[in-house]
């Protein structure tokens, strides 16, 4: 189970987290423009193989028909700007009544990582609070800490990460994105399931 959920982030974290042009996530677009749909859907796990299918053939078909360049763009076009961001990364911006980042969402979650003596790896001054390196931090959590998984996903993560995901799906003009946001989506939803957390909802203001 805790392998399941690191390779869940380790692998759909930096997707969210780096530019595509970026050499730390490399590997991870070359392995899904060279992926077989078929075996990769039976292995995902927490997801309905019809269901990962369709979401990894978004991502790998999207690949194969888009020039890498446009796929950069419309990454930065969702998630960094400099134009207003289409689909803002970042938690508090939808469930801060100011839509902002460094919101009480935000500082909740730094206390509760404190408490718990956990360093964000790589935070470098962003707001922990960045859905790829909550991600990064879920597989982190799953492999170090695995006794305050439970509390993470149900407190932290899953409370808006679903939300977020819808955002991006309505927002994305690349296939790559809306299969990649469909194939977290449902991956958290298993875990969720699979772990059968209750996860209070916040109001979002975005």
């Amino acid at each position: 189970m805790n392998e399941s959920v690191a390779f869940l982030g380790e692998t759909l974290g930096p997707l969210f987290l780096f530019d595509p042009s970026d050499e730390q996530v490399a590997p991870l677009y070359e392995q899904v423009a060279c992926i077989d749909v078929e075996s990769a859907a039976q292995e995902w796990p927490f997801v309905r193989q019809g269901e990962a299918e369709a979401a990894l053939t978004l991502m790998h078909d999207g690949l194969e028909a888009e020039d890498r360049d446009e796929v950069v763009w419309e990454y930065r076009r969702l998630l960094v700007g400099p134009a207003a961001k289409a689909a803002p990364p970042w938690g508090s911006v939808y469930t801060d009544r100011e839509c902002v980042i460094f919101g009480e969402s935000t500082l909740a979650l730094r206390a509760w990582l404190r408490a718990k003596g956990i360093d964000v790896p790589g935070a470098n001054g962003e707001p922990e609070d960045h859905i790829g390196t909550m991600l990064l931090l879920m597989a982190w959590i799953a492999r170090n800490k695995p006794d305050v998984l439970d509390e993470y996903l149900a407190t932290h993560l899953l409370t808006w990460a679903p939300h977020f995901f819808d955002v991006v799906r309505n927002q994305t003009q690349a296939p790559f994105f809306e299969g990649l946001a469909h194939l977290a989506s449902s991956s958290l939803a298993g875990l969720q399931e699979e772990l059968g957390l209750d996860v209070k909802v916040p109001r979002f203001y975005r």
